[in-house]
């Protein structure tokens, strides 16, 4: 399965439209933003696909964005989401809360951590965990997102023009 991996897009609905347009162009058939989206504007660029989110830490308007996703049937999971695509495990976090990263990168219960936050992009390996930050289309430069390929578990960084 390809997964679309973005992050920090801090209502930049230009880089969002052209990142998620790449993203499809490429084949991505589930759609996770790790945080920071910013407005509900930014969430009608994934209208139509199989998509998630969490709340990153500037995300002020937490139940206009968790309302407006729900309208257009994109899953909102708060701070902390978790879910089974592809046979694969996921966990997904803005990576805000050190804590919460502690313990999950403690419990070793997933096979993905999908997190954001640093606006700069990472592919490493803690334990059995693969941890991957898509980098940000916001305060980043180049401005990247990430295409998982749970099949072949392998992961590429895409630029946005």
């Amino acid at each position: 399965m390809l997964i679309g991996i973005l992050s920090d897009t801090h209502d930049r609905t230009e880089a969002m439209a052209a990142a998620v347009q790449l993203l499809q162009s490429r084949g991505a058939e589930y759609f996770m933003h790790c945080g920071d989206v910013g407005s509900p504007a930014v969430l009608d660029y994934l209208a139509g696909q199989k998509a998630g989110f969490v709340w990153g830490n500037c995300d002020w308007d937490r139940i206009g964005l968790q309302r407006y996703a729900k309208s257009i049937e994109i899953d909102c999971f708060g701070g902390f989401g978790e879910l089974e695509l592809a046979g694969k495990k996921f966990a997904l976090i803005h990576g805000d809360d050190a804590e919460l990263k502690r313990r999950l990168l403690s419990e070793q219960r997933h096979d993905y951590l999908l997190q954001g936050h640093t606006h700069v992009k990472q592919d490493i390996r803690v334990g059995r965990m693969r941890i991957i930050n898509p980098g940000a289309l916001h305060r980043a430069n180049p401005k990247t997102v990430a295409l998982l390929d749970t099949a072949a578990d392998s992961v590429e960084f895409l630029e946005i023009g």
